[in-house]
């Protein structure tokens, strides 16, 4: 299985943020299919993606957070929010 590796957007990043690193097994047609998705998607990269998935979870179970709701919005419409 070949293995999705892009630079993280640095326009969704924020230098401030802490980033942490962490290792996941995907089954291999969620994998495929998000390999296919940035591939047709080119402004969107994997670390975006999974990002936006769980900021996008957590909110609908009812974690409320200002930082959440940018960070989902900001990978949802590529916005960069300054404080």
């Amino acid at each position: 299985m070949e293995e999705l590796n892009y630079d993280v957007n640095p326009r969704i990043s924020n230098q401030k943020d802490e980033v942490i690193s962490f290792k996941c097994e995907l089954q291999e047609n969620l994998q495929k299919a998000m390999k296919k998705f940035v591939e047709e998607h080119p402004n969107w990269d994997q670390y975006r993606i999974i990002q936006a998935a769980i900021a996008g979870f957590l909110m609908q179970k009812g974690f409320q957070n200002r930082d959440l709701t940018r960070l989902y919005l900001g990978n949802m419409f590529s916005m960069n929010f300054e404080d």
